[in-house]
Protein backbone atom coordinates (compact mmCIF):
# COMPACT_ATOMS: atom_id res chain seq x y z
CA UNK A 1 0.00 0.00 0.00
CA UNK A 2 2.79 2.72 -0.37
CA UNK A 3 1.02 4.36 -3.36
CA UNK A 4 -0.69 7.51 -1.85
CA UNK A 5 -3.86 6.92 -3.72
CA UNK A 6 -4.46 3.24 -1.97
CA UNK A 7 -5.45 5.34 0.98
CA UNK A 8 -9.06 6.38 0.71
CA UNK A 9 -10.99 9.31 2.72
CA UNK A 10 -11.79 6.54 5.22
CA UNK A 11 -8.31 5.63 5.60
CA UNK A 12 -7.19 8.83 6.10
CA UNK A 13 -9.81 9.81 8.49
CA UNK A 14 -8.18 7.01 10.52
CA UNK A 15 -4.53 8.12 9.97
CA UNK A 16 -5.21 11.18 11.66
CA UNK A 17 -7.14 10.74 14.38
CA UNK A 18 -4.49 8.06 15.21
CA UNK A 19 -1.92 10.60 15.29
CA UNK A 20 -3.98 13.17 16.88
CA UNK A 21 -4.36 10.55 19.61
CA UNK A 22 -2.29 7.01 19.31
CA UNK A 23 -4.29 6.02 22.81
CA UNK A 24 -7.42 5.98 21.10
CA UNK A 25 -9.62 2.75 21.56
CA UNK A 26 -10.56 0.95 18.39
CA UNK A 27 -14.56 1.64 19.93
CA UNK A 28 -13.89 5.74 19.71
CA UNK A 29 -12.36 5.78 16.85
CA UNK A 30 -14.84 3.75 14.81
CA UNK A 31 -17.17 6.61 16.51
CA UNK A 32 -14.98 8.91 14.91
CA UNK A 33 -14.47 7.40 11.27
CA UNK A 34 -18.21 6.28 11.59
CA UNK A 35 -17.31 2.77 10.87
CA UNK A 36 -18.17 -0.10 12.71
CA UNK A 37 -15.79 -1.27 15.21
CA UNK A 38 -14.51 -4.68 13.39
CA UNK A 39 -14.73 -2.99 10.07
CA UNK A 40 -12.21 -0.14 11.83
CA UNK A 41 -9.85 -2.56 13.10
CA UNK A 42 -9.38 -4.41 10.14
CA UNK A 43 -8.69 -0.86 8.57
CA UNK A 44 -5.72 -0.06 11.23
CA UNK A 45 -4.59 -3.95 10.69
CA UNK A 46 -4.10 -3.62 7.00
CA UNK A 47 -2.62 -0.04 7.56
CA UNK A 48 -0.11 -1.63 10.42
CA UNK A 49 0.41 -4.49 8.30
CA UNK A 50 0.90 -2.20 5.02
CA UNK A 51 3.59 -0.15 7.26
CA UNK A 52 1.65 2.80 6.45
CA UNK A 53 1.03 3.35 10.47
CA UNK A 54 4.76 2.42 12.05
CA UNK A 55 4.21 2.84 15.43
CA UNK A 56 2.66 3.87 18.63
CA UNK A 57 4.53 6.34 20.76
CA UNK A 58 5.05 9.07 23.55
CA UNK A 59 6.51 11.99 22.90
CA UNK A 60 8.78 13.11 25.55
CA UNK A 61 9.71 16.77 26.96
CA UNK A 62 13.87 16.01 26.62
CA UNK A 63 14.34 18.21 29.73
CA UNK A 64 12.15 16.42 31.83
CA UNK A 65 14.75 13.60 31.44
CA UNK A 66 17.89 16.58 31.95
CA UNK A 67 18.31 17.10 27.90
CA UNK A 68 17.31 20.66 27.78
CA UNK A 69 19.65 21.36 24.79
CA UNK A 70 19.06 20.09 21.37
CA UNK A 71 21.89 20.95 18.31
CA UNK A 72 21.08 20.06 14.85
CA UNK A 73 24.48 19.07 13.31
CA UNK A 74 25.28 19.25 9.40
CA UNK A 75 27.68 16.39 8.91
CA UNK A 76 29.73 16.45 5.86
CA UNK A 77 31.61 13.16 4.50
CA UNK A 78 35.21 13.14 3.47
CA UNK A 79 34.46 10.28 1.20
CA UNK A 80 31.59 8.06 0.02
CA UNK A 81 33.11 4.88 -0.14
CA UNK A 82 29.86 2.75 0.83
CA UNK A 83 31.37 0.65 3.76
CA UNK A 84 32.44 3.98 5.09
CA UNK A 85 29.04 5.66 4.85
CA UNK A 86 27.33 2.56 6.63
CA UNK A 87 30.29 3.24 8.88
CA UNK A 88 28.80 6.47 10.07
CA UNK A 89 25.63 5.48 9.83
CA UNK A 90 26.01 2.37 12.29
CA UNK A 91 27.67 4.49 14.36
CA UNK A 92 24.49 7.12 14.47
CA UNK A 93 21.84 4.63 15.03
CA UNK A 94 24.22 3.29 18.56
CA UNK A 95 24.26 6.50 19.90
CA UNK A 96 22.02 7.36 22.54
CA UNK A 97 21.63 11.38 22.04
CA UNK A 98 20.85 10.68 18.27
CA UNK A 99 16.80 11.35 18.20
CA UNK A 100 16.52 11.68 14.21
CA UNK A 101 18.80 10.76 11.45
CA UNK A 102 18.18 11.72 8.21
CA UNK A 103 20.53 11.52 4.85
CA UNK A 104 20.23 14.78 2.52
CA UNK A 105 21.19 16.02 -0.70
CA UNK A 106 22.72 18.82 -0.75
CA UNK A 107 25.55 20.65 0.48
CA UNK A 108 26.08 18.42 3.50
CA UNK A 109 25.33 14.82 3.50
CA UNK A 110 22.95 14.03 6.95
CA UNK A 111 21.50 16.52 9.04
CA UNK A 112 21.27 14.83 12.40
CA UNK A 113 19.40 16.29 15.60
CA UNK A 114 21.15 15.40 18.96
CA UNK A 115 19.49 15.95 22.25
CA UNK A 116 22.23 16.09 25.02
CA UNK A 117 22.26 17.67 28.81
CA UNK A 118 25.11 20.97 28.07
CA UNK A 119 27.19 22.25 25.22
CA UNK A 120 30.07 20.74 27.66
CA UNK A 121 28.40 16.39 26.74
CA UNK A 122 27.96 18.27 22.92
CA UNK A 123 31.54 19.38 22.48
CA UNK A 124 32.73 15.65 23.66
CA UNK A 125 30.42 13.81 20.86
CA UNK A 126 31.13 16.52 18.30
CA UNK A 127 34.79 15.64 18.85
CA UNK A 128 34.09 11.65 19.05
CA UNK A 129 32.66 11.87 15.89
CA UNK A 130 35.99 13.20 14.22
CA UNK A 131 37.45 10.27 16.13
CA UNK A 132 38.12 7.20 14.83
CA UNK A 133 37.48 5.68 11.77
CA UNK A 134 34.75 7.79 10.72
CA UNK A 135 34.92 9.94 7.27
CA UNK A 136 33.55 13.01 8.58
CA UNK A 137 35.55 16.19 7.23
CA UNK A 138 32.93 18.89 8.66
CA UNK A 139 30.18 19.76 10.99
CA UNK A 140 28.51 22.15 11.21
CA UNK A 141 26.06 23.12 14.07
CA UNK A 142 22.75 24.69 14.76
CA UNK A 143 21.55 25.28 18.32
CA UNK A 144 17.77 25.15 18.97
CA UNK A 145 16.68 28.09 20.84
CA UNK A 146 13.10 27.76 21.05
CA UNK A 147 10.63 24.76 19.67
CA UNK A 148 7.74 26.18 17.62
CA UNK A 149 6.09 22.83 16.52
CA UNK A 150 6.96 19.16 17.12
CA UNK A 151 4.76 16.35 16.53
CA UNK A 152 5.31 15.88 13.19
CA UNK A 153 1.81 15.08 12.05
CA UNK A 154 1.18 14.59 8.83
CA UNK A 155 -1.37 16.67 6.77
CA UNK A 156 -4.73 14.37 6.19
CA UNK A 157 -7.14 16.12 3.49
CA UNK A 158 -9.47 14.00 4.12
CA UNK A 159 -12.59 15.95 2.10
CA UNK A 160 -11.14 15.97 -1.42
CA UNK A 161 -10.12 12.60 -1.42
CA UNK A 162 -12.57 9.37 -3.05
Amino acid sequence: MPAERSLDRIDRAILAELQHDGRLTNQRLAEKVALSPSACLARVKRLEAAGVIRGYTARVAPSALGLPVTVFAELTLATHDLRRVRAVEVALRAMPEVVEALQVSGSYDYLVRFVVSDMDRWSVLADSLFDGDLPLQKIVTVVMMKEIKSGGMLPMDTGALP
